[in-house]
């Protein structure tokens, strides 16, 4: 099985760009390929500026993590860089996100941002460099099969990041290095301290990085002025049983923080923004047995009949059998072999053979 991170006599050397923000995962995989006899250069994105919204005593996310990430550069003794991105990643990833939530759609803005801004213009700064590789903290690994590249889940199954990484093709995975893939955060957090790296123990954000305090309310009212969009709440035998405050506050399957009373428990079955309305009901309402999913990409030849494989349908979600059904556009119809929950406009769906991540595309 191919593996570039374990060198052979042609891999002695190589240049290889990491990724880095100044967090354990990315100190350790610049560490262990420096250890490994690569050529390591660190860089970090300034991608999106928080300090323009926090007061002048609080710490600035941004150029905390720039200074951060060069720390361990200097520590590790590699050469280190940082470049701006903040006007390419408002257009490509905090537009459509906002443009989602406006459309009522849930949107993934981790896995636009890896196909478009990691691994699409942070890749071309990395081979402008003279890289051969650009490496990441992602815990996933590359796989060959039929001279094909394909991501593999990583080893620890609670840090798998497999589902955010399928729309990357082919050019692209053949100058990515994942050297984190067979290990899990504990092993990783055990080199960082070998290696005499401050950041061992340093905890990780759960939060979007372009929203660090986790309130997207918030920063969608700032960017948008979305505050007006208010309306009713429907029941889905159109009834009406409250108002909300804006249908960009709720997501699909969401049953706190309704407001409403009802005698069984209710959940957000879908959002109509065109009609600013949250559609809610019972349980049962939230089970779908099938979807149609849009943009697809493969790395197994493109379908063109009827085929089984698995499918997940969001982050923490498990594979599911479904039958996948060519449509036109790019787009498939999906069956699934018992129906599920909290099938969600927005989100990525993708689909795995065994470990591997076959393909995906985004759910209408």
């Amino acid at each position: 099985m191919w593996n570039p991170f374990f060198l052979d006599e042609d891999y002695v050397k190589k240049r290889v760009v990491v990724a880095m923000s100044g967090g354990v995962d990315s100190s350790v995989t610049a560490a262990l390929l420096k250890e490994q006899g690569y050529e390591v250069i660190g860089l970090t994105m300034h991608h999106w500026d928080t300090c323009a919204k926090e007061t002048a005593d609080e710490e600035c996310h941004s150029n905390t993590a720039v200074a951060n990430a060069q720390k361990i550069a200097e520590t590790l003794q590699i050469p280190f860089y940082s470049v701006n991105f903040e006007t390419d990643f408002r257009r490509q990833i905090i537009n459509r996100f906002c443009s989602d939530y406006l459309s009522g759609r849930t949107p993934n803005p981790c896995a636009v941002c890896n196909k478009k801004i990691k691994f699409g213009l942070l890749l071309e700064k990395a081979l402008e460099l003279g890289a051969d590789f650009l490496a990441t903290g992602h815990y996933v690994s590359l796989a060959e099969a039929d001279g094909q590249l394909f991501i593999r889940k990583g080893a620890d199954k609670n840090k798998d990041q497999s589902y955010f990484l399928f729309a990357l093709n082919q050019q692209q995975l053949s100058h990515c290095l994942f050297p984190l893939g067979e290990l899990n955060k504990s092993q990783v957090r055990q080199h960082a301290a070998r290696l005499g790296l401050q950041v061992s123990e340093k905890s990780e954000s759960q939060d979007l990085c372009f929203i660090p305090d986790g309130d997207y309310v918030s920063f969608l009212e700032h960017e948008q002025g979305f505050s007006a969009l208010c309306g009713d709440i429907v029941h889905v035998s159109g009834k009406v049983l409250g108002q909300h405050q804006g249908t960009y506050r709720y997501t699909i399957g969401q049953r706190k923080g309704l407001g409403v009373g009802w005698k069984e428990p209710l959940y957000v079955i879908a959002i109509d923004a065109s009609k600013q309305q949250v559609i809610v009901g019972e349980k049962e309402h939230l089970s779908c047995t099938e979807m149609t999913v849009e943009q697809c990409c493969w790395n197994i030849p493109e379908p063109v009949e009827a085929f089984t494989t698995t499918c997940r349908i969001r982050y923490r979600h498990t594979e599911v059998p479904v039958t996948v059904e060519p449509l036109d556009h790019a787009r498939v119809k999906v069956i699934f072999a018992s129906p599920q929950d909290g099938v969600t406009p927005g989100q990525a769906a993708v689909f795995y053979s065994d470990d591997l991540v076959t393909g995906g595309g985004w759910i209408q």
